[in-house]
């Protein structure tokens, strides 16, 4: 049975805007997880806003290989300098040598940039648009944290969940079960390396501005796993998210929401590390 919830804020550092809606959330007790984008210009500035929150909140590495510049040289994946599309990732990540050379290398600077930046290693780690399970990436990421950190010392996200209960949420269920069959193994490989894995996944959404996003938030927990876990995107909005992201106008709806958000009886906010058996 379910003892309670993480509720983790993705893309800390994506833009100023996003970052501030995050602490904000933190400072409100609203929060227990976010993950940073450590290859962003903004992430060295904010990390020691976001460093008070240790040990309050899971802090970890939202692994990001899709969005803007890489912190390394990436001549196969990102020739211009840029980041591609998903799809190209995870083409070349199945296809390319090289790429899958590039990626390990990108992981292992997105990773020093976190350590660098908090003095400390991070909580967990996920990707941005779940590119950490991606064939191709997930190998180099569960490897390098296997090399990097001790047994147990972080987990990872498994972004996939029951067929039944993704079913009873109603909420995008389309777009979670392609997600879930992305991340078909990952947890069985993450385990054989030692680290640790939410149990229950949420916050597939649709990301419509017109959507009451309080009561998708309260969707998100019904059938909750052992160890469940529910991904947010909240944020102000300012102008260089939407030269960044297609999520602009639903992220400060999402805030407003959590901000007023009460967990439902007998099921409280938790930290991972207080979820586990």
């Amino acid at each position: 049975m379910a003892k309670g919830f993480i509720l983790c804020a993705d893309d800390f550092a994506l833009t100023d805007g996003v970052s501030r809606a995050i602490l904000d959330l933190l400072e409100r007790g609203k929060l227990t997880a976010t993950g940073a984008m450590t290859n962003r210009p903004h992430w060295r500035r904010l990390a020691p806003e976001l460093a008070v929150f240790a040990g309050e909140a899971d802090l970890g590495l939202h692994l990001n290989l899709t969005c803007a510049a890489p912190l390394s040289a990436m001549p196969r994946l990102a020739p211009g300098g840029a980041l591609p599309k998903l799809k190209e990732v995870a083409r070349a990540a199945s296809m390319s040598p090289a790429a899958r050379a590039e990626i390990a290398t990108e992981i292992a600077c997105q990773l020093d940039a976190f350590e660098d930046a908090l003095g400390r290693r991070p909580d967990f780690v996920d990707g941005h648009q779940h590119v950490h399970v991606l064939p191709g990436v997930r190998r180099a990421l569960l490897d390098a944290l296997a090399r990097r950190y001790p047994a147990g010392a972080l987990y990872v996200r498994d972004p996939a969940d029951r067929l039944a209960a993704i079913r009873a949420r109603g909420v995008a269920v389309g777009k979670a079960l392609v997600i879930a069959g992305l991340a078909a193994g990952f947890r069985s490989a993450a385990l054989k390396r030692g680290l640790r894995v939410n149990r229950g996944f949420s916050g597939v959404a649709p990301f419509d501005p017109q959507r009451d996003f309080a009561a998708d938030l309260a969707r998100f927990l019904i059938e909750p796993g052992p160890r469940h876990l529910v991904m947010c995107h909240p944020g102000f909005v300012d102008d260089e998210l939407a030269t960044l992201d297609p999520v602009v106008a639903p992220r400060p709806v999402e805030h407003a929401a959590i901000a007023a958000f009460v967990p439902p009886p007998g099921l409280p906010l938790r930290r991972f590390a207080t979820l586990e058996d």
